[in-house]
């Protein structure tokens, strides 16, 4: 198989597996509380994560890495999955996925408002009109009023580009997988207190939750790095990072088939646009 063809393809794999993280966290808020969710999951992960740090024997970040670090940390780490833990709690998985589907042009936007790139007038407007889909769809769902749940998504989108856009800027020197693992480890004393707060009082959950929780935990904030950063290396950022249009879809087709969501009409058009859009919006931004 040729390099780009393999790098496609573990991308896609990448994407699979982080497609599924909302289904997985409806299914953990079965018997766990949101919060014990989102810093419980990255505790797990930073096992993980000494265990490769240590094992390779990488080396640590210098001050101004460690800076842009702590960005990262406050998205990755700690706001992505608590907003999204939170909004899970009241709508269903395929309406976040729809509403997380422009983050690959706000996360092109963040890079451009943090280290001064030039994408083009397209390129902005794409992202506008990709920010307006989503907060109609969101005011359709809500009859005319946005829910605190799709606050609390928007909050995940803003937080999350901001640490991702971070975090690319610093894989550029110090590797995608040494990003992701310094980032759990420094987030490890903002994490512990609140996992140990909101640890169920019994253990004995459902084993739909176990199954959700160990996924968020192993795959969604570490494993799925995996492929996608081999990926990205292997074939390309700009080819590869295409296969972040289909996350969306993965969510939906998941919600459906693992919680039995009813997936309409309505969220099916919205997801299209929003791939279309965001498509576009690539090939602009690529433009400059």
């Amino acid at each position: 198989m040729k390099p780009e063809n393999k790098g496609m393809l573990l991308g896609l794999i990448g994407v699979t597996l982080f497609g599924l993280t909302l289904p997985a966290t409806r299914m953990a808020l079965e018997s766990f509380h949101p919060i014990f969710i989102a810093t419980g999951r990255a505790l797990l992960a930073t096992v993980l994560a000494v265990i490769y740090l240590v094992a390779g024997k990488h080396r640590r970040p210098t001050l101004h890495e460690f800076k842009y670090l702590l960005l990262v940390v406050m998205g990755v780490a700690i706001g992505f999955p608590v907003f999204t833990a939170l909004a899970m709690q009241q709508v269903d998985a395929s309406h976040g996925g729809v509403m997380l589907g422009i983050m690959p042009l706000t996360v092109a936007a963040c890079a451009a408002w943090l280290f001064k790139e030039r994408p083009s007038l397209g390129f902005w407007l794409m992202a506008a009109l990709g920010s307006a889909l989503v907060v109609v769809f969101s005011l359709m769902r809500g009859h005319g009023s946005l829910h605190w749940a799709d606050l609390s998504l928007l909050l995940a989108v803003l937080t999350g580009s901001i640490s991702y856009a971070t975090g690319g800027y610093l894989a550029r020197s110090l590797g995608g997988l040494q990003v992701i693992s310094w980032t759990l480890v420094l987030a490890t004393p903002f994490l512990v207190w609140p996992a140990i707060w909101f640890a169920p009082t019994s253990w004995q959950a459902t084993n739909t939750a176990w199954i959700g929780f160990l996924y968020v935990a192993l795959f969604s904030q570490y494993l799925a790095f995996l492929p996608w950063f081999k990926g990205l290396s292997l074939g390309g950022i700009a080819r590869v990072g295409q296969a972040q249009l289909f996350q969306p879809f993965v969510t939906i087709i998941a919600s459906a088939g693992l919680l039995g969501e009813v997936v309409d009409w309505v969220t099916w058009t919205f997801a299209i646009a929003v791939f279309a859009v965001v498509a576009l919006g690539r090939v602009l931004g690529a433009k400059r």
